[in-house]
């Protein structure tokens, strides 16, 4: 078990959740003209707009955190002198 990449890696998460988030909101005032639902389950909110909302965050949040593990795997395969696979097992 190797601490590192699990901190490394849980931290990158993180991180990207969070860029995620502030890129959801931006995109959804860009593109719909609205604020943001701040509760999509309230039932005041239309469901075609709860939907939307639901697929646009949840898809932005899982590409972030894909691409901050990748990244954060290939940064500590490099300094760890071990092979990516070998960083994603230990992850």
């Amino acid at each position: 078990m190797n601490i590192t990449a699990k901190v490394v890696t849980a931290g990158a998460a993180l991180l990207a959740s969070m860029v995620a988030k502030k890129a959801t909101d931006g995109t959804w005032s860009f593109v719909t003209g609205k604020d943001v639902p701040e509760n999509p389950d309230d039932p005041e909110i239309d469901i075609k707009e709860a939907v939307i909302f639901a697929v646009l965050s949840g898809a932005l949040v899982a590409l972030a955190r894909m691409l901050a593990n990748r990244q954060a795997t290939k940064v500590l395969s490099k300094s760890q002198g071990k092979s990516r696979a070998q960083v994603a097992d230990e992850a």
